[in-house]
């Protein structure tokens, strides 16, 4: 795909947001941003020809910039089919961008070869949606969780090793004695917490949580989402929660991303866009939301029509055809940009018309 790097831009780019002061972790002295992107793409050809020449594109992301910080959490929100999933991806470089650029704490990683992308693969690490299919069913918790810790040499013998793996297990709450299991013996949340075992084994510092409670039970999530969540507190990780369920982010986010049709509508502080949503797009999302709190006050607001095509996106904002606050000869035509409601805030929304009040 390097070829189309050149062939493609998005329709508007983003610059990497500088909305608030980057300084150094207390704990580290590096600096506190640890994955971001800027104006990142990712296209897929659909149809025939050599590069899809002759056939169309799907946009799945579109001109992104986002930032990770150490220690925190950015969750990223939106309907299934946004590309939520794909730009966690391209963070991890599992998917190579089509433009754009991806800086892992601070190096520029967009044309990095599979073999300088190895020492860093220790560092950046992801937990898939399915506890079912992401766990090989042939091998066993041992060697699910151990596989990690002999290709980078983690462990000095094989003692060591085996002291690792349960050391990990216990810190997911899994006994040591499910090493000689294989993944058909456990529950979903079982599962799930080995697929967490198995990311925590290279001791990364960064972690896409691509939707790893949604395949789960209900009574089951919770649990989950706190094991995450003591995780991060007492190793310090970051994470990107990829999730359609805005209560989860609320509760687990430090700070919150909303998505649609490839592209970031809106973002900021939790509390803050909770609290104050500006989009249309991200109001709509919030009021189809359970609503726990009687005392928060509840925007009823139903979106008609249904989400466009990424392979055939609408010209000027992709939210205008669904809507209700369209500007007539102004959303159709021009690209919003993604700018901050008050400076110094780190709020940023993506509307010709947002709300105020």
């Amino acid at each position: 795909m390097s070829e189309n790097r050149d062939l493609f831009q998005p329709a508007t780019t983003a610059p990497l947001p500088h909305d608030e002061a980057d300084p150094e972790a207390p704990a580290t002295g590096k600096p506190r941003t640890i994955m971001a992107t800027e104006s990142v793409g990712k296209y897929f050809p659909v149809g025939t020809g050599w590069f899809g020449r002759g056939g169309r594109w799907l946009r799945a992301v579109d001109g992104v910039s986002l930032r990770v910080r150490r220690g925190e959490t950015t969750g990223l929100v939106g309907e299934s089919g946004c590309g939520k999933s794909t730009l966690g991806r391209l963070m991890l470089r599992l998917l190579d961008p089509t433009f754009g650029r991806v800086i892992f704490d601070g190096r520029d990683v967009t044309r990095s070869t599979q073999r300088e992308l190895r020492p860093l693969r220790r560092r950046m690490q992801i937990i898939f949606q399915d506890p079912y299919s992401s766990l090989n069913p042939r091998m066993t918790v041992r060697e699910i969780v151990g596989e990690a810790i002999r290709i980078h040499k983690l462990a000095k013998t094989r003692g060591d090793e085996e002291a690792r793996i349960a050391e990990l297990l216990e810190q997911v709450g899994m006994r040591p004695d499910a090493m000689d299991r294989y993944p058909h013996e456990f529950s979903g949340g079982q599962r799930q917490r080995i697929g967490i075992a198995r990311a925590l084994a290279v001791q990364p510092e960064f972690i896409v949580c691509d939707e790893p409670i949604s395949a789960l039970d209900v009574s089951i999530q919770a649990q989950i989402v706190n094991l995450l969540i003591e995780l991060q507190e007492r190793l310090g990780l970051a994470y990107l929660f990829v999730s359609h369920d805005l209560k989860i982010v609320e509760h687990v986010s430090h700070r919150v991303a909303v998505m649609y049709l490839g592209k970031i509508v809106e973002q900021g502080p939790a509390g803050v866009l909770y609290a104050e949503a500006r989009h249309p797009y991200t109001r709509a999302l919030l009021a189809a939301a359970p609503q726990a709190d009687p005392q928060r006050k509840r925007v009823h607001l139903v979106l008609e029509g249904d989400v466009p095509s990424p392979m055939d996106p609408p010209t000027g904002c992709a939210f205008h055809p669904r809507c209700p606050r369209i500007v007539k000869g102004t959303c159709e035509k021009e690209v919003p940009s993604l700018d901050e409601t008050a400076r110094g805030t780190g709020h940023r929304v993506a509307c010709w018309n947002p709300h105020t009040e």
